[in-house]
């Protein structure tokens, strides 16, 4: 589905929000979008792991990890999981790692930085909650386009 999200904002103004511009691209797919996912987890990616396990076809990942920037919750091998599993992008408000590997796959990947530390693994976390950060809120089933121009949300699909 080919789009810009520049050509989305001027074509639907009232319709969009538009991310603060904090996110770094590390993925092989440089223009993603898909319907919500959501989950809301910090320094533990138990449920990032397991969402990666269900069938992302047509779906983004949205991950309010507190905007953490001492673990990294998603890392190469759940993120070749996502692949494997259809997603097409990850948004994560957090980090990072195993950048040079991830940039490698067909999988969309924006998160504010990268770094070597995983996550401890507890359990914790919640999944298909409204999640608000870089000036937006988020909620399940809202649609997402995000390209080298940024990341932009919509109640409702723009592209059909």
């Amino acid at each position: 589905m080919a789009f810009t999200t520049p050509d989305l904002c001027d074509e639907y103004p009232e319709s969009v929000s538009v991310l603060d511009p904090i996110f770094n691209s590390y993925g092989g797919r440089e223009s993603f979008c898909g319907e919500v996912a959501t989950i809301k987890c910090f320094e533990d990616n138990s449920k990032v792991k397991e969402l990666v396990e269900q069938d992302g076809k047509g779906r983004v990942m949205v991950v309010d990890a507190g905007g953490s920037l001492r673990r990294a919750c998603l890392g190469d091998m759940l993120a070749e999981k996502a692949m494997n599993n259809g997603w097409e992008g990850i948004i994560m408000y957090g980090c990072i790692r195993d950048a040079e590997i991830i940039r490698e796959l067909d999988l969309g990947v924006k998160a504010l930085n990268t770094h070597p530390m995983k996550t401890e693994k507890r359990g914790h976390g919640d999944v298909d909650v409204n999640v608000s950060f870089a000036g937006v809120t988020i909620c399940p089933g809202d649609s997402l386009y995000a390209d080298v121009n940024g990341i932009i949300i919509a109640q409702q699909p723009l592209l059909v």
